[in-house]
């Protein structure tokens, strides 16, 4: 099992979806890095070498923010905006949407469970 930037990746899948399960690559980083690795898309994850392992962590290490660094860097992004008191940040502080997206229906992903009308008792 191939171990980078302190995640393990998973077994039996190619290494093109292997890699983003690490926070901060997603699939158009993941076959960036692996054309410059010279490795196919499609090879499997349990058949990396351990050359293949240390070219593909040397890149990362070398070219991306990813994990712990990469969720401070979002984080601070959001703290910011928060700061500032533009309409992302407001948006952020009240935990709404911020993309333009409708809430008098629908957003309850972000909104969170309904809150009903009190309970009537006679």
């Amino acid at each position: 099992m191939a171990r980078i930037a302190g995640v393990d990746l998973p077994k039996k899948k190619h290494i093109e979806i292997a890699l983003t399960y690490i926070y901060g690559i997603g699939r158009t980083t993941s076959r960036k890095i692996l054309d410059e690795a010279e490795l196919k898309y499609a090879t499997s994850s349990d058949d990396l070498t351990d050359q293949d392992i240390a070219r593909i962590r040397q890149i990362i290490d070398d070219k991306y923010s990813v994990e712990g660094d990469r969720r401070r860097e979002v984080a601070m992004d959001i703290k910011r905006l928060m700061d500032l008191g533009c309409y992302r940040g407001i948006r952020h502080r009240r935990s709404l949407p911020c993309h333009g997206q409708r809430t008098k229906t629908n957003a309850r992903t972000r909104k969170g469970p309904r809150r009903g009308a009190a309970v009537k008792r006679k």
